[in-house]
């Protein structure tokens, strides 16, 4: 005689079914946000390092195989203690020269001590100068920070030019002020009067030319008035990097900005834009990762 089925049994098995289902969608979701995690993570902390070579006949034998490290938009951002991390990155690339172009602080985390950890290591591996962006602008304590960076060892350009010698030979190197030193709080109006005084009084330098600034977006001005080499910063990498577009937004740019990443040329002036270290109002780097910078100068192409 058959034993009659046990209808719980049935109903065992569904619970048990549809339990299982819902471990297996939970388990999916855990490693889909552990994910998430990582990716951004690695995105916001892993520091590549893009390596170019710059070639122009204006520059003396002397220099030629210079190495210059651009160091852009760290924002009080932390990469290690005492920020080792950049600091053995920047000194593995042997630099002749280290330039910072601005927004070394954030306005919003504030933290001067925190600045100056990154730069009094930076200057033991190379001489440093350094132009001021809008968050040094804006922070109400740039004073301060310049008074710090001078005591350091830091060549502080302000509208100001200075002479890199190395043999017999000698390159200039300039810095203009941001145009947020004209303006206050979050409002940005790019005023480029004074600039253009100043990037004309330049002009007229017959040696090699090297500008520091903080705004990729007035690349127009740079190319008018005929500097050589050209190192900014400020667009973040446009942020959020899309595959095949590039940047998603830049302040001062807009959606789709043009200069955010790599080297721009036109006529006799190339810019190269980092896309910095840090992050400021928006906390997310997407496919745009943290970068340092580094141009060895070369006076003619190898002939191999």
């Amino acid at each position: 005689m058959k034993k009659a089925k046990n209808p719980f049994n049935f109903v065992k098995k569904i619970y048990v079914r549809k339990s299982s289902r819902r471990v297996k969608m939970i388990l999916i979701f855990l490693a889909c946000i552990i994910g998430l995690f990582v990716f951004f993570y690695y995105q916001n902390n892993s520091i590549v390092i893009n390596k170019t070579v710059y070639y122009n006949a204006k520059i003396p034998t002397d220099f030629d195989g210079f190495v210059v490290v651009h160091i852009s938009d760290l924002h009080n951002k932390r990469f290690g203690d005492a920020q080792s991390v950049i600091l053995d990155k920047v000194k593995s690339l042997s630099p002749d020269l280290i330039v910072i172009t601005g927004d070394l602080i954030d306005r919003r985390r504030l933290n001067l001590d925190e600045a100056m950890v990154f730069v009094r290591g930076a200057v033991k591996i190379a001489p440093v100068y350094y132009v001021p962006g809008n968050h040094e602008a804006w922070s109400g304590k740039y004073s301060s920070l310049k008074e710090k960076l001078s005591e350091a060892g830091v060549h502080v350009l302000e509208d100001a030019a200075a002479e890199l010698s190395k043999g017999m030979s000698t390159i200039h190197i300039t810095g203009i002020s941001d145009p947020a030193f004209g303006t206050s709080g979050d409002t940005d109006g790019t005023y480029t009067d004074k600039i253009e005084k100043q990037l004309n009084k330049w002009s007229e330098l017959n040696d090699f030319k090297i500008l520091l600034s903080h705004r990729p977006e007035l690349f127009n001005l740079y190319c008018q008035y005929d500097m050589d080499l050209v190192f900014t910063g400020h667009a973040h990498g446009g942020q959020i990097r899309l595959p095949f577009i590039g940047g998603l937004a830049a302040p001062d740019q807009g959606l789709f900005p043009k200069y955010t990443s790599g080297r721009h040329e036109k006529d006799s002036t190339t810019m190269y834009v980092s896309r910095g270290l840090g992050n400021s109002i928006f906390p997310l780097r997407v496919f745009n990762r943290p970068e340092i910078v580094t141009v060895t100068l070369r006076k003619r192409k190898n002939r191999e």
